[in-house]
């Protein structure tokens, strides 16, 4: 053995050399729990799904904020959004009822309801949209489908809110038999538009029936301005009729009460009376060129001389 052995073997029992070894391996476990702790903790934040697999298999879902832990290096995260989502969905063209092609692009709000559902069948978040997507296309082909173009474009006509509720209960029923663990909130369309082969012609159609309606409104609106007219002039008529009636009743009663006035005023002093009958007879039968031969006896002659014995 040589002195450099010896040497060495002698430091090796010294307790220096021990109490530096220990250090060394009591360092390695704090490092180790460290590496250990680290890899066991970690934070939920308010609005994400945090999903811990072992081997692959989801075994855990935390969905509460707050510190979590997990068995390190075994167990795995990933994590997922627990919030709305927008999904804008790709233009699409349909065909309407009356035939028409058109264009449209809506957007749907939804959310993860189970996470695992949504990984057991769908795997990622992008195919679980994806298959969303495929369903809101159906419903709004098949529901637009049944519907004329005026009846979707015409905000009087259209029952488009009632779509947008006949869409979203369709595609949730269809999500909820595949149980893909997402919920639609909300879909909407936000534009409809026609391709340009054919945009031209339709707007053209649109403003021949809105021409149409317009005349149509004014034939009707000529149509009864002559009801009112017609009505107007019968109620007048009627009026005049019953006003000229009753001025007539009333003229009959003063004619009736004049002749009685002029009756009783005439027996008080007959001779007055038959010089008031001559004397209105003359403006009768006298004017400015009338020429009278009278005997001279006669009523009209005794008057003119002055004779009314």
């Amino acid at each position: 053995m040589t002195d450099e052995n010896i040497i060495d073997m002698e430091q090796k029992k010294s307790p220096k050399y021990k109490g530096s070894i220990k250090s060394g391996i009591l360092l390695f476990l704090i490092i180790a729990s460290a590496v250990m702790f680290i890899n066991s903790v970690f934070v939920v934040k308010e609005g994400e799904y945090k999903v811990i697999r072992q081997f692959g298999e989801v075994v855990r879902i935390e969905s509460q904020p707050g510190l979590k832990f997990k068995i390190p290096f075994i167990q795995s995260l990933s994590v997922m959004p627990n919030k709305q989502l927008i999904f804008d969905m790709d233009e699409q063209e349909i065909n309407t009822l009356d035939k028409k092609r058109i264009i449209i692009d809506n957007y749907a709000v939804w959310r993860i309801t189970n996470p695992e559902k949504l990984i057991n069948n769908a795997r990622t978040v992008a195919n679980a949209e994806a298959r969303m997507g495929e369903f809101i296309f159906s419903v709004v082909r098949s529901e637009l489908g049944q519907m004329n173009y005026s009846e979707i474009i015409n905000d009087e006509e259209s029952s488009r809110g009632n779509l947008n509720t006949r869409v979203k209960e369709a595609v949730n029923r269809s999500l909820e038999q595949n149980e893909y663990g997402i919920q639609v909130q909300d879909v909407r369309i936000k534009r409809t538009d026609l391709p340009d082969d054919n945009e031209s012609s339709v707007y053209q159609r649109m403003i021949s029936e809105r021409e149409s309606t317009a005349q149509e409104y004014l034939s009707r609106g000529n149509a009864e301005k002559q009801r009112i007219i017609a009505e107007t002039d019968r109620q007048v008529k009627e009026m005049l009729s019953k006003a000229e009636r009753e001025a007539s009743e009333i003229r009959a009663e003063g004619e009736q009460m004049a002749a009685q006035i002029y009756n009783e005023a005439f027996q008080k002093d007959p001779e007055f009376y038959r010089l008031y009958r001559t004397l209105e007879s003359y403006k009768k039968v006298i004017d400015g060129e009338t020429t009278i031969i009278l005997p001279y006896d006669s009523p009209y002659a005794r008057v003119l001389l002055g004779y009314f014995e």
